[in-house]
């Protein structure tokens, strides 16, 4: 029983190692369960452990764990009641859930800018802010697919899975905030097209800023440290 204790209290001082954790199992997850029998209990379970994940995460701050609970609490009512009557419209936790990660998002920047070294939960913040963004939009493209049936166009896979929601919605987000882009989902809509631009622009700006942050924090630490070796 003794060895856990050093895991449990490890896990406990590195939120945004644990939040990095979960953030890419459930990412990674994603192609593999929606086309199981239980796929759409899988995805309210996966947006679950994401969502209180990141409480967790946010959870040194009062006011950002308040507004994270307020945010939280109405998105994973809809998206469960959703699960159990899908008459229940997408969007009712679909805005709550983009504004709540948007605030984890924010949280972390903070983290970051404000950090007066680098280590791993700063390294961890960093990666699971890129991964928010890919999210964020993921969320954001499955709100114009819902309000529109031209917001995307397929042109590739078999018709039955030409729907922008679940991992279609998550391919699509992580290949235009890289810049890849293979061409068989594509923007139609003006507000799909902006949303893209959107998106690539965000991962690029993204990666100048954390980038030259960290490089930024990492050279007044060492100066600090060859200053007081001498």
């Amino acid at each position: 029983m003794h060895p856990t204790v050093p895991v449990l209290n490890w896990w406990q001082r590195h939120p945004s190692a644990q939040f990095l954790v979960v953030l890419v199992l459930a990412l990674a997850s994603t192609p593999y369960t929606e086309d199981l029998r239980n796929g759409e209990l899988l995805e309210a379970l996966r947006l679950t452990l994401v969502l209180l994940s990141g409480l967790v995460a946010v959870g040194g701050r009062r006011k950002a764990l308040v507004l994270g609970i307020v945010l939280a609490t109405p998105a994973l009512t809809a998206k469960w009641l959703n699960h159990v009557q899908p008459a229940v419209p997408d969007w009712t936790f679909l805005v709550p859930a983009v504004l709540f990660i948007l605030i984890l998002f924010s949280q972390l920047m903070r983290f970051i800018l404000r950090s007066p070294r680098v280590n791993t939960e700063v390294l961890c913040a960093g990666i699971s802010g890129y991964l928010l963004l890919g999210f964020i939009w993921a969320l954001a493209y499955m709100l114009v697919a819902n309000s529109t049936a031209e917001g995307f166009a397929f042109t590739a896979g078999p018709g039955s899975g030409h729907v922008m929601k679940g991992f279609n919605a998550i391919y699509f987000s992580f290949m235009t905030l890289c810049t890849v882009g293979y061409g068989d989902i594509v923007p139609a809509s003006g507000t799909a097209r902006m949303l893209a631009v959107m998106e690539a622009t965000a991962g690029l700006f993204y990666m100048a800023v954390l980038i030259s942050r960290l490089v930024s924090v990492y050279s007044a630490t060492e100066k600090v440290s060859e200053s007081a070796s001498e």
